[in-house]
């Protein structure tokens, strides 16, 4: 991996580590991870208390985070932390 390629991911991960901890404390989550679906392009993202909202609590919630924070996924998904 050269330097660059090196610092262009550190740089989408901290991206993404951000996106969680922003969901994260808008939802309130006392815990939360992620994993990423490099195949399918998809970033999932599990937070804690998320099954407490309704469909369209997150929506309301989420969309303007993911919306703001762009990391050109084909799909975000949220799930509860199991």
């Amino acid at each position: 991996m050269t330097e660059n390629s090196e610092s262009e991911f550190e740089e989408w991960q901290k991206d993404v580590e951000y996106l969680v901890k922003v969901l994260q404390e808008s939802f309130e989550s006392a815990d939360a991870r992620y994993s990423v679906d490099d195949q399918n392009d998809i970033l999932y993202i599990e937070l804690e208390g998320l099954d407490d909202y309704s469909e369209d609590e997150i929506v309301e919630i989420a969309e303007p985070l993911l919306e703001e924070i762009d990391l050109d996924f084909g799909d975000v998904i949220l799930l509860p932390l199991k």
